[in-house]
C-alpha cells in the first residue's frame, strides 16, 4: 500500500521531511516505526489523514501518516 509519510522535529535528523513509501498490505502504524528506526519510547504520537492513531492501528492505502516526538522543555 502507498503511504504518504511526514516526520517533525527530531524525527527528521538523519531520515527526512516527507517521503513516499510502499507498505506491505497490513502492516500497522508500529511496524512503520519499527523499520524507520524510530524508538517508541521517543513517539509522541501519530496522526493518520489528521485523527490520532494507535500503533496497532493499519492505515488506509493512500493515507498521509504523520509522526512526532515527544516535546519537551521547561
Amino acid at each position: 500500500m502507498h503511504l504518504t509519510v511526514k516526520l517533525f522535529a527530531t524525527f527528521r535528523t538523519g531520515r527526512f521531511e516527507v517521503r513516499e513509501l510502499e507498505r506491505p498490505e497490513g502492516s500497522t502504524l508500529g511496524a512503520l516505526l519499527d523499520d524507520l528506526s524510530i524508538p517508541r519510547p521517543q513517539l509522541g504520537f501519530v496522526l493518520v489523514q489528521g485523527r490520532h492513531a494507535e500503533l496497532e492501528q493499519v492505515p488506509p492505502a493512500g493515507a498521509t501518516v504523520s509522526i512526532f516526538p515527544k516535546v519537551g522543555g521547561g
